[in-house]
Protein backbone atom coordinates (compact mmCIF):
# COMPACT_ATOMS: atom_id res chain seq x y z
CA UNK A 1 0.00 0.00 0.00
CA UNK A 2 2.83 2.71 0.63
CA UNK A 3 5.36 1.44 -2.57
CA UNK A 4 5.26 4.70 -4.02
CA UNK A 5 8.43 7.07 -3.48
CA UNK A 6 7.05 9.37 -1.67
CA UNK A 7 6.90 6.63 1.58
CA UNK A 8 10.45 6.68 1.74
CA UNK A 9 10.63 10.22 2.53
CA UNK A 10 12.14 11.08 5.53
CA UNK A 11 9.35 13.23 7.15
CA UNK A 12 6.60 10.18 6.25
CA UNK A 13 8.44 7.96 7.40
CA UNK A 14 8.60 10.51 10.72
CA UNK A 15 4.74 11.15 10.75
CA UNK A 16 3.71 7.70 10.42
CA UNK A 17 4.55 6.93 13.70
CA UNK A 18 2.50 9.58 14.61
CA UNK A 19 -0.64 8.14 13.28
CA UNK A 20 -0.24 4.90 15.28
CA UNK A 21 0.07 6.77 18.54
CA UNK A 22 -2.96 9.14 17.80
CA UNK A 23 -5.24 10.19 20.35
CA UNK A 24 -6.95 13.45 19.16
CA UNK A 25 -7.03 12.93 15.58
CA UNK A 26 -7.87 9.78 12.82
CA UNK A 27 -7.45 9.14 8.83
CA UNK A 28 -10.72 7.54 7.45
CA UNK A 29 -8.97 4.97 4.72
CA UNK A 30 -12.90 4.15 3.44
CA UNK A 31 -13.21 7.95 3.03
CA UNK A 32 -9.89 8.38 0.79
CA UNK A 33 -11.26 5.85 -1.15
CA UNK A 34 -14.67 7.26 -1.68
CA UNK A 35 -13.13 10.65 -2.27
CA UNK A 36 -10.18 9.20 -5.07
CA UNK A 37 -13.25 7.92 -6.47
CA UNK A 38 -14.28 11.05 -7.88
CA UNK A 39 -11.28 13.12 -7.71
CA UNK A 40 -9.14 10.67 -10.08
CA UNK A 41 -10.73 12.41 -13.12
CA UNK A 42 -10.57 15.77 -12.64
CA UNK A 43 -7.96 17.95 -14.66
CA UNK A 44 -4.29 18.29 -12.50
CA UNK A 45 -2.67 20.38 -14.70
CA UNK A 46 1.23 20.68 -13.48
CA UNK A 47 1.09 24.32 -11.67
CA UNK A 48 3.58 26.58 -13.17
CA UNK A 49 4.51 30.53 -12.90
CA UNK A 50 6.12 33.05 -10.52
CA UNK A 51 5.88 32.40 -6.82
CA UNK A 52 4.26 35.94 -6.35
CA UNK A 53 1.73 35.84 -9.53
CA UNK A 54 0.53 38.63 -10.81
CA UNK A 55 2.11 40.84 -8.15
CA UNK A 56 5.60 40.19 -9.95
CA UNK A 57 6.91 40.11 -13.51
CA UNK A 58 10.22 38.69 -12.66
CA UNK A 59 12.16 36.34 -15.01
CA UNK A 60 16.19 36.31 -13.75
CA UNK A 61 16.34 32.90 -12.31
CA UNK A 62 18.85 34.38 -9.77
CA UNK A 63 16.67 37.04 -8.99
CA UNK A 64 13.56 34.63 -8.51
CA UNK A 65 15.50 31.99 -5.86
CA UNK A 66 16.43 35.07 -4.11
CA UNK A 67 13.10 37.06 -3.91
CA UNK A 68 11.62 33.83 -3.12
CA UNK A 69 13.86 32.92 -0.55
CA UNK A 70 12.84 35.88 1.56
CA UNK A 71 9.11 35.18 0.54
CA UNK A 72 9.91 31.43 1.94
CA UNK A 73 10.98 32.76 5.04
CA UNK A 74 8.73 34.65 6.27
CA UNK A 75 5.66 32.77 5.03
CA UNK A 76 3.64 32.69 8.26
CA UNK A 77 1.66 34.12 10.77
CA UNK A 78 -0.57 36.82 8.47
CA UNK A 79 -3.49 36.71 11.01
CA UNK A 80 -3.98 38.83 14.08
CA UNK A 81 -4.21 36.41 16.65
CA UNK A 82 -6.39 38.65 19.06
CA UNK A 83 -8.62 40.61 16.44
CA UNK A 84 -9.02 37.69 13.39
CA UNK A 85 -7.77 40.71 11.02
CA UNK A 86 -5.63 39.80 7.93
CA UNK A 87 -2.83 41.44 7.20
CA UNK A 88 -3.50 43.37 3.56
CA UNK A 89 -1.45 46.18 1.24
CA UNK A 90 -2.14 48.50 -1.37
CA UNK A 91 0.29 47.77 -4.41
CA UNK A 92 -0.48 49.20 -7.95
CA UNK A 93 -4.22 49.72 -7.21
CA UNK A 94 -4.68 46.85 -5.67
CA UNK A 95 -5.51 45.92 -2.34
CA UNK A 96 -3.85 42.42 -1.46
CA UNK A 97 -3.91 40.35 1.70
CA UNK A 98 -3.10 37.30 3.38
CA UNK A 99 0.65 36.04 1.94
CA UNK A 100 -0.30 38.46 -1.14
CA UNK A 101 -0.15 41.50 1.20
CA UNK A 102 3.33 40.32 1.82
CA UNK A 103 4.33 39.58 -1.70
CA UNK A 104 2.72 43.06 -2.44
CA UNK A 105 4.92 44.71 0.42
CA UNK A 106 8.38 43.55 -0.92
CA UNK A 107 7.67 44.44 -4.46
CA UNK A 108 7.15 47.75 -3.23
CA UNK A 109 9.98 47.84 -1.25
CA UNK A 110 12.19 46.16 -4.32
CA UNK A 111 11.06 48.79 -6.51
CA UNK A 112 11.73 51.33 -4.05
CA UNK A 113 15.59 50.27 -3.67
CA UNK A 114 15.33 48.42 -0.62
CA UNK A 115 18.14 45.42 -0.24
CA UNK A 116 15.76 42.74 0.76
CA UNK A 117 17.89 40.00 -0.76
CA UNK A 118 20.75 40.71 0.18
CA UNK A 119 22.05 38.55 3.45
CA UNK A 120 24.19 40.99 4.93
CA UNK A 121 21.31 43.48 4.50
CA UNK A 122 19.38 41.38 6.43
CA UNK A 123 21.65 40.66 8.86
CA UNK A 124 21.04 43.57 10.25
CA UNK A 125 17.73 45.10 9.77
CA UNK A 126 15.98 46.26 12.46
CA UNK A 127 12.14 46.40 13.45
CA UNK A 128 11.74 49.77 12.38
CA UNK A 129 13.35 48.96 8.98
CA UNK A 130 11.12 45.61 8.47
CA UNK A 131 8.07 47.59 9.94
CA UNK A 132 8.59 50.09 6.92
CA UNK A 133 8.73 47.45 4.57
CA UNK A 134 5.45 45.72 5.63
CA UNK A 135 3.00 48.96 5.66
CA UNK A 136 -0.13 47.56 5.64
CA UNK A 137 -3.71 47.65 7.33
CA UNK A 138 -2.35 46.24 10.79
CA UNK A 139 1.17 45.66 12.33
CA UNK A 140 2.01 42.28 10.32
CA UNK A 141 1.84 39.55 13.26
CA UNK A 142 5.06 38.53 15.15
CA UNK A 143 7.25 40.88 13.88
CA UNK A 144 9.76 40.84 16.17
CA UNK A 145 9.98 37.11 15.41
CA UNK A 146 10.47 37.90 11.72
CA UNK A 147 13.52 40.51 12.41
CA UNK A 148 14.84 37.28 14.44
CA UNK A 149 14.50 35.19 11.59
CA UNK A 150 15.63 37.76 8.71
CA UNK A 151 18.75 38.42 11.21
CA UNK A 152 20.15 34.96 11.32
CA UNK A 153 19.07 34.03 7.84
CA UNK A 154 20.70 37.14 6.23
CA UNK A 155 23.69 36.20 8.32
CA UNK A 156 24.42 32.74 7.05
CA UNK A 157 24.01 34.23 3.75
CA UNK A 158 26.35 37.05 3.93
CA UNK A 159 28.79 34.56 5.77
CA UNK A 160 28.39 31.20 3.96
CA UNK A 161 27.18 32.47 0.38
CA UNK A 162 27.83 35.78 -0.49
CA UNK A 163 24.80 37.31 0.55
CA UNK A 164 22.75 35.81 -2.13
CA UNK A 165 20.47 32.56 -1.82
CA UNK A 166 20.74 31.19 -5.83
CA UNK A 167 24.45 30.71 -4.73
CA UNK A 168 22.90 28.43 -1.96
CA UNK A 169 21.02 26.33 -3.81
CA UNK A 170 23.86 26.05 -6.54
CA UNK A 171 25.81 24.91 -3.57
CA UNK A 172 23.58 21.87 -3.08
CA UNK A 173 22.80 18.64 -5.27
CA UNK A 174 19.14 19.67 -7.35
CA UNK A 175 17.20 17.12 -5.29
CA UNK A 176 15.42 17.27 -1.79
CA UNK A 177 17.70 14.35 -0.55
CA UNK A 178 20.87 13.62 -1.80
CA UNK A 179 23.15 11.88 1.22
CA UNK A 180 23.12 14.89 3.04
CA UNK A 181 23.71 17.74 0.08
CA UNK A 182 20.14 17.25 -0.90
CA UNK A 183 18.41 20.88 -1.01
CA UNK A 184 15.82 20.45 1.77
CA UNK A 185 18.70 18.68 4.06
CA UNK A 186 21.11 21.64 4.06
CA UNK A 187 18.26 24.10 4.11
CA UNK A 188 16.83 22.61 7.65
CA UNK A 189 20.46 22.23 8.87
CA UNK A 190 21.92 25.74 8.11
CA UNK A 191 18.95 27.84 8.50
CA UNK A 192 17.15 26.78 11.33
CA UNK A 193 14.05 28.92 10.68
CA UNK A 194 13.42 25.86 8.38
CA UNK A 195 13.80 23.14 10.68
CA UNK A 196 9.83 22.45 11.31
CA UNK A 197 10.20 19.42 13.86
CA UNK A 198 8.45 18.12 16.76
CA UNK A 199 8.09 15.74 19.12
CA UNK A 200 5.19 13.28 19.49
CA UNK A 201 5.29 10.70 23.00
CA UNK A 202 8.82 11.40 23.09
CA UNK A 203 9.32 10.49 19.35
CA UNK A 204 11.05 13.22 16.35
CA UNK A 205 8.69 14.10 14.10
CA UNK A 206 9.45 16.12 11.01
CA UNK A 207 7.45 18.15 9.20
CA UNK A 208 9.43 20.69 6.89
CA UNK A 209 6.80 22.69 5.35
CA UNK A 210 8.28 26.28 4.06
CA UNK A 211 11.23 24.16 2.87
CA UNK A 212 9.34 21.81 1.12
CA UNK A 213 7.15 24.32 -0.23
CA UNK A 214 10.08 26.99 -1.25
CA UNK A 215 11.12 23.52 -3.19
CA UNK A 216 7.60 23.39 -5.08
CA UNK A 217 7.60 26.88 -5.61
CA UNK A 218 11.07 26.94 -7.35
CA UNK A 219 10.46 23.68 -9.56
CA UNK A 220 6.77 25.65 -10.82
CA UNK A 221 8.38 28.82 -11.47
CA UNK A 222 11.78 27.40 -13.16
CA UNK A 223 11.56 23.85 -14.18
CA UNK A 224 9.28 24.72 -17.55
CA UNK A 225 12.70 26.64 -18.70
CA UNK A 226 14.93 24.57 -17.57
CA UNK A 227 16.34 26.58 -14.85
CA UNK A 228 15.98 24.56 -12.13
CA UNK A 229 14.54 21.21 -11.64
CA UNK A 230 13.92 18.99 -7.95
CA UNK A 231 15.35 15.70 -9.30
CA UNK A 232 12.78 13.78 -6.54
CA UNK A 233 9.76 15.70 -6.67
CA UNK A 234 7.80 12.29 -5.76
CA UNK A 235 9.29 12.22 -2.24
CA UNK A 236 7.96 15.53 -1.51
CA UNK A 237 4.94 15.77 0.89
CA UNK A 238 1.90 17.77 1.36
CA UNK A 239 2.53 21.14 3.20
CA UNK A 240 0.68 21.06 6.82
CA UNK A 241 -0.65 24.15 7.13
CA UNK A 242 -4.02 25.35 8.55
CA UNK A 243 -6.13 24.93 4.89
CA UNK A 244 -5.71 21.86 4.22
CA UNK A 245 -6.49 20.06 7.12
CA UNK A 246 -9.81 21.73 6.62
CA UNK A 247 -10.44 20.31 2.83
CA UNK A 248 -9.04 16.67 4.41
CA UNK A 249 -11.95 17.29 7.78
CA UNK A 250 -14.43 18.69 5.09
CA UNK A 251 -14.45 15.16 3.20
CA UNK A 252 -14.32 13.40 5.96
CA UNK A 253 -11.02 11.94 5.62
CA UNK A 254 -9.77 13.38 9.04
CA UNK A 255 -11.85 13.39 12.11
CA UNK A 256 -11.10 14.87 15.28
CA UNK A 257 -12.11 13.85 19.11
CA UNK A 258 -14.73 15.97 20.90
CA UNK A 259 -12.42 17.66 22.74
CA UNK A 260 -10.15 19.27 19.86
CA UNK A 261 -13.59 19.72 17.76
CA UNK A 262 -14.94 21.59 20.14
CA UNK A 263 -11.61 24.13 20.74
CA UNK A 264 -11.14 24.49 16.71
CA UNK A 265 -14.73 25.43 16.08
CA UNK A 266 -14.60 27.47 19.56
CA UNK A 267 -11.20 29.82 18.15
CA UNK A 268 -8.97 28.36 21.01
CA UNK A 269 -5.16 28.68 20.47
CA UNK A 270 -3.77 25.29 19.81
CA UNK A 271 -0.62 25.52 21.04
CA UNK A 272 2.69 24.76 19.37
CA UNK A 273 4.54 21.29 19.35
CA UNK A 274 0.72 19.95 21.15
CA UNK A 275 0.08 16.74 20.65
CA UNK A 276 -3.10 17.77 19.38
CA UNK A 277 -1.20 20.07 17.19
CA UNK A 278 1.22 17.57 15.98
CA UNK A 279 -1.53 15.12 15.05
CA UNK A 280 -3.26 17.46 12.96
CA UNK A 281 0.10 17.85 10.99
CA UNK A 282 1.43 14.23 10.94
CA UNK A 283 -2.51 13.22 9.57
CA UNK A 284 -2.94 15.89 6.90
CA UNK A 285 0.49 14.66 5.43
CA UNK A 286 -0.43 10.89 6.21
CA UNK A 287 -3.51 11.19 4.44
CA UNK A 288 -2.60 13.36 1.68
CA UNK A 289 -0.39 11.02 0.41
CA UNK A 290 -2.79 8.00 1.05
CA UNK A 291 -5.23 10.13 -1.73
CA UNK A 292 -2.52 10.65 -4.00
CA UNK A 293 -1.89 7.23 -4.22
CA UNK A 294 -5.46 5.97 -4.62
CA UNK A 295 -5.96 8.61 -7.36
CA UNK A 296 -2.76 7.49 -8.89
CA UNK A 297 -4.62 3.47 -9.12
CA UNK A 298 -6.90 4.97 -10.78
CA UNK A 299 -5.59 6.99 -13.56
CA UNK A 300 -3.25 5.89 -16.62
CA UNK A 301 0.13 6.35 -15.85
CA UNK A 302 1.01 8.91 -17.78
CA UNK A 303 -1.53 11.01 -15.93
CA UNK A 304 -0.12 10.21 -12.54
CA UNK A 305 0.21 13.09 -9.88
CA UNK A 306 2.57 13.83 -7.20
CA UNK A 307 1.69 14.83 -3.82
CA UNK A 308 1.92 18.61 -3.94
CA UNK A 309 -0.64 18.70 -6.83
CA UNK A 310 -3.01 17.04 -4.46
CA UNK A 311 -2.17 19.45 -1.55
CA UNK A 312 -2.67 22.61 -4.21
CA UNK A 313 -6.23 20.86 -5.66
CA UNK A 314 -7.55 20.87 -1.68
CA UNK A 315 -5.77 24.08 -0.70
CA UNK A 316 -7.31 26.07 -3.82
CA UNK A 317 -10.87 24.77 -2.95
CA UNK A 318 -10.84 25.73 0.63
CA UNK A 319 -8.06 28.65 1.64
CA UNK A 320 -11.15 31.22 1.48
CA UNK A 321 -13.67 28.77 3.45
CA UNK A 322 -15.38 30.22 6.43
CA UNK A 323 -15.28 26.53 8.08
CA UNK A 324 -13.19 27.16 11.20
CA UNK A 325 -9.39 26.07 11.13
CA UNK A 326 -6.79 25.20 13.72
CA UNK A 327 -4.93 28.15 15.32
CA UNK A 328 -1.16 27.67 16.35
CA UNK A 329 0.81 30.56 17.15
CA UNK A 330 4.16 29.46 15.28
CA UNK A 331 6.38 30.50 12.88
CA UNK A 332 6.33 27.74 10.49
CA UNK A 333 3.07 28.08 8.83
Amino acid sequence: MHDSPVWSSPVLRSVRGVVERSRHVRTSVEAIEQVASWMAYEEFAFPSGAVDGAISSRTDPAEIIDVSFFYAVMNFAFTDFDSGVKFAADHRGRTWSDSEGMFACVAQALDDGVPLTDGAYLAEISRAELSRVFTGNIEIPMLDERVEILNAAGQVLAERYGGSAHRFVADCAPAMYAAGNGLMERLVAEFPRFNDVSTHDGHEVQLHKLAQLWLWQLHMALAREGAFAVADLDRMTAFADYIVPVALRLMDILSYSAELETAINRGDLIAADSPEEVEIRAHTLYATALLTDAINRIRPPSQSLVVPQVDFRLWKAYHATFWPHHLTRTIMY
